[in-house]
């Protein structure tokens, strides 16, 4: 009712201009426009938080680009598969899953009901010196240490993500961040919010340690 009253009240500005002033009847119309344009910028727009909200529950970061369209390794394939077999077929994964599979972590990663993965890429590998990379890899204790820190026991959605959360190997990591931007004690999110068929999987840039 505020908006019919106030359009009346316009019709009735107009009508008397153009009684008076029948010769400024462009001045009308830009009146009118500006009007316009003022009630359409007074329009709420979305809030921040929104905006920076993950448009959908696909993957989302800079290194999903990475991933096969289909097949072993694309989204739609690992959300079918347990989480170590869908790391195998995973092209950003594949130290990662050597390790796993060094220290028969594997079958014990496949066979859990619910997991969140944060997954260091060759990338976060190559990064350690490389006779401090073949030392841990040799040392089967160690490297279950390692990698079951980046391993949490439930699965943990992109809106539940931020925070502390404890790991498989009794310590606990700290996520941060907003929308499509997140870190792991420090460790950027390259590929986040991927599917498997028992686990979340976040693709970090470093490897974590204990």
């Amino acid at each position: 009712m505020k908006l019919s009253t106030r359009t009346a009240g316009l019709a009735a500005l107009a009508l008397s201009m153009s009684l008076g002033l029948a010769a400024c009847g462009d001045s009308d119309d830009d009146s009118t426009a500006n009007d316009t344009s003022s009630t359409s910028s007074a329009t709420p727009t979305p809030s921040e938080d929104a905006s920076m909200a993950p448009a959908s529950d696909a993957p989302f970061g800079p290194a999903c680009d990475q991933l096969p369209t289909e097949g072993d390794g694309s989204a739609a394939t690992m959300a079918e598969q347990p989480v170590g077999t869908a790391a195998a077929g995973n092209p950003l994964l594949t130290t990662l899953v050597a390790a796993l599979t060094e220290a028969d972590l594997v079958d014990t990663l496949n066979s859990a009901e619910a997991l969140t993965v944060f997954a260091p890429t060759d990338e976060a590998f190559a990064k350690i010196p490389e006779a401090d990379l073949n030392a841990l890899l040799a040392d089967k204790e160690m490297l279950t240490k390692v990698l079951t820190h980046h391993v949490v026991g439930e699965t943990v959605s992109v809106d539940e993500i931020g925070g502390e959360h404890e790991t498989l190997n009794g310590t606990s990591v700290t996520v941060e961040g907003a929308g499509e931007e997140w870190t792991v004690d420090g460790a950027a999110v390259v590929c986040g919010n991927v599917s498997t068929a028992n686990a979340k999987v976040y693709v970090i840039d470093t490897v974590l340690m204990p």
